[in-house]
């Protein structure tokens, strides 16, 4: 009787271990939410591999360090220092709206591929907020809120390839996103930095929306400026870029050719809606041909796509 009593206890406590487990995957993310349109498309991060749940720190740099596919979920504000390294294969996915990186740490997507990113908030940086470089490639930057970095939000450099940056907010913010970071770099760039940027909010930022270097094309489309206070585009050094039915308002320069001491380089308007802002530059040519599939909204559905769906917490 007594084996019988401890045997059923045994075989109980197994089928409650077995009913938590199922619980924790079920309200886990098998995968990152969506899939990624443009240059970034076919990136699949840690694909269908059972998420982990971090909570602190030191376990999410841990998580992210290591090799193999992992998809990791950040539960709760947490913090590091420094800019910490992100292996190949791996999704990051903040649980809720409250969720992310805060108090100096960033994340360094370096010499890596397929990797997503997604939302997180992302805020008081002492470096970068997300750096991208070293030839990385398939990358998804998607339904994150940058806020309040000491140089970029979201830089992108070196040879880097493959990416989109989609339906981020970004704001407080003045250096947003670089791509390419020195005009002498022809070398390891020319031929990359490929990066789609759509359904991006640019809330009372400064400038870098993004600075372009020696990308060719870049496809900008579908973003919402909302008081930026320098510029929205910058086209730069051997760039082309594609500004597409974004909406521009209270923009101080929506298109700039030039910027600092970098040359200008070639951007393509059209489709753009200009609101109390100042004009977007064009050249007329010098952009390489898109070479995916794409159905644009209109510069004034984009405006509100994005302030219903841009951010963390706006993910279906």
């Amino acid at each position: 009787m007594r084996r019988t009593t401890v045997q059923k206890g045994l075989a109980g406590l197994a089928a409650m271990a077995a009913a938590t487990a199922l619980t924790v995957a079920s309200a886990g993310v098998a995968s990152a939410v969506g899939t990624p349109t443009g240059f970034g498309a076919g990136t699949t991060g840690g694909g269908s591999a059972s998420p982990v749940t971090v909570t602190t720190g030191s376990a999410l740099v841990s998580a992210m360090k290591a090799s193999g596919a992992a998809v990791i979920r950040v539960q709760g504000m947490v913090s590091f220092t420094g800019m910490q390294k992100v292996a190949a294969n791996k999704t990051i996915i903040g649980v809720g709206s409250g969720s992310g990186i805060q108090g100096g740490g960033g994340l360094n997507i370096s010499a890596v591929s397929n990797v997503i990113i997604q939302n997180l908030n992302l805020r008081g940086g002492s470096d970068d907020l997300i750096n991208v470089q070293e030839s990385a490639t398939k990358i998804w930057i998607d339904h994150n809120t940058f806020n309040d970095s000491h140089d970029g939000a979201l830089d992108i450099k070196r040879g880097s390839d493959f990416i989109t940056v989609s339906w981020n907010k970004f704001q407080n913010h003045d250096k947003t996103m670089l791509l390419g970071h020195d005009d002498g770099n022809g070398a390891q760039d020319r031929g990359h930095l490929r990066v789609t940027y759509h359904h991006n909010w640019f809330a009372g930022t400064t400038q870098r929306h993004p600075r372009v270097r020696f990308g060719n094309p870049v496809h900008v489309y579908n973003n919402y400026y909302q008081g930026v206070t320098s510029y929205g585009v910058a086209s730069t050094m051997e760039a082309g870029v594609l500004v597409e039915n974004n909406y521009f308002e209270n923009t101080n320069r929506a298109c700039d050719l030039g910027q600092g001491d970098s040359p200008a380089g070639s951007l393509v308007q059209r489709g753009n809606t200009l609101v109390s802002s100042g004009a977007c530059a064009n050249t007329g040519g010098g952009v390489n041909a898109i070479p995916y599939s794409y159905s644009p909204e209109s510069a004034s559905a984009a405006r509100t796509s994005v302030m219903n769906g841009a951010g963390v917490g706006k993910i279906a």
